[in-house]
């Protein structure tokens, strides 16, 4: 293989390079085993070989070969070939529909085969604006497509697998680029795809610059196969639906509200159904209990039928129940000595506790003692029994009785 003019290395996308301007000329016809003539290298541009219209869309392209002087075609600024000293071509072949339709994606389909350590498009697939092969192809009625409307170029490479083998010395990598005929006028037109360069990276970091070959393919219009077409009318409208913020955010809202309100109505419920403690009685004082039973006991009939032993036991418990129930103990359950020893540790100053302890020792007689009272006994028990009670009511309490 013949290496082309060299030129400055290129970048790692498809770089796209040369003159500002496309050269026209006007092109000879095909030979006769339909390849392209071939013409002398130029030290500005490579010449790519312009595949004629027939039924197959494939052209390899390849490194021209001197030829014998022959009419000048056409020549194209979108592609110069560069191959650093000592290496070798890749082999590269494209294969492009030779019929289409205009404003449809016609897709171009690049096989190249390299070496092993070599790369295509390592950086992937770019084409600048404003470059010398966009306005190549632009001139030439050609359109990239965007790539988020559904046409993208794609870029298959080798497995790693594939890679790391030492069974091939060549590796295949297969390129898709996708490409909009859209012609000036309406009908059927004969079109030209210019050269396009493709980069490959060494594995000692040179790069070199492969071109394919021009294709040629028929564009037709969509509607060229019908009589007479019609103006088509305008599909039935669409209703546009717009995300309504502030009426989501209200709406929302509003089920929020709604639904702690209904929380709250069942929390409420439940808690006005709740089982209610009886209300508590107001606690009588003991002081008020016990000078109320004393009362009792002097107005009962016990002395006049002979129950002195009766008297003075109810006294007794009266005395001893208060007692308890004032400093805060089990006064019918407690001995006398308990009694005694309780009284000591609250250091109560405004009891007598000669007097309790006496009262007490009494009642002890006629209780266990067996000792028979008189009616006197009964009513000094009693009125002994009421000095105990008013001396240990609180201050206020003592008060009070005195405003009744």
């Amino acid at each position: 293989m013949s290496r082309l003019v060299e030129g400055p290395r290129l970048g790692v996308a498809l770089a796209l390079t040369t003159a500002s301007a496309l050269s026209v000329a006007q092109a000879p016809p095909p030979t006769a085993n339909g390849a392209p003539p071939t013409a002398s290298p130029s030290p500005t541009a490579s010449t790519s070989a312009a595949l004629p219209p027939q039924s197959s869309a494939t052209a390899t392209s390849a490194a021209p070969e001197p030829a014998a002087p022959a009419a000048p075609e056409r020549s194209w600024s979108s592609c110069v070939e560069y191959i650093p000293e000592g290496a070798i071509r890749p082999k590269l072949e494209a294969h492009f529909p030779p019929n289409g339709l205009s404003g449809y994606a016609l897709e171009l389909l690049i096989v190249v085969t390299h070496g092993r350590g070599e790369t295509v498009l390592p950086a992937g697939f770019r084409i600048d604006r404003g470059s010398d092969a966009m306005r190549a192809i632009e001139a030439a009625h050609f359109r990239i497509p965007d790539p988020q409307g559904g046409s993208r170029p794609s870029v298959d490479r080798p497995p790693e697998s594939e890679r790391e083998s030492s069974d091939k010395k060549t590796l295949t990598t297969t390129v898709r680029l996708p490409f909009v005929a859209l012609p000036d006028t309406p009908g059927r037109h004969a079109l030209r795809l210019p050269p396009l360069p493709v980069a490959v990276g060494r594995a000692n970091g040179q790069m070199m610059t492969v071109c394919t070959a021009a294709l040629a393919i028929t564009i037709e219009d969509p509607i060229a196969n019908e009589a007479d077409p019609k103006l088509q009318k305008n599909p039935p409208p669409r209703s546009q639906r717009e995300e309504w913020t502030l009426a989501k955010n209200l709406t929302l809202g509003g089920l929020a509200v709604a639904v702690l309100a209904a929380l709250g109505a069942i929390l409420l419920a439940r808690w006005s159904r709740r089982p209610k403690p009886e209300p508590e009685t107001p606690r009588v004082p003991p002081w008020v209990t016990a000078l109320q039973e004393l009362a009792a006991i002097r107005g009962s009939r016990l002395v006049e039928e002979g129950q002195l032993d009766a008297y003075v036991d109810r006294v007794n418990d009266c005395v001893r129940r208060y007692l308890g129930e004032r400093f805060g103990f089990d006064g019918l359950e407690s001995t006398t000595e308990e009694i005694r020893a309780l009284l000591g540790r609250l250091g109560w100053h405004g009891i007598d506790r000669r007097a309790v302890e006496g009262f007490l020792d009494d009642c002890d007689l006629v209780k266990f003692a067996k000792f028979t009272p008189g009616p006197e006994d009964c009513a000094h028990m009693l009125a002994r029994a009421e000095t105990i009670v008013r001396s240990t009511m609180p201050a206020r309490a003592e008060r009070i009785e005195e405003g009744h």
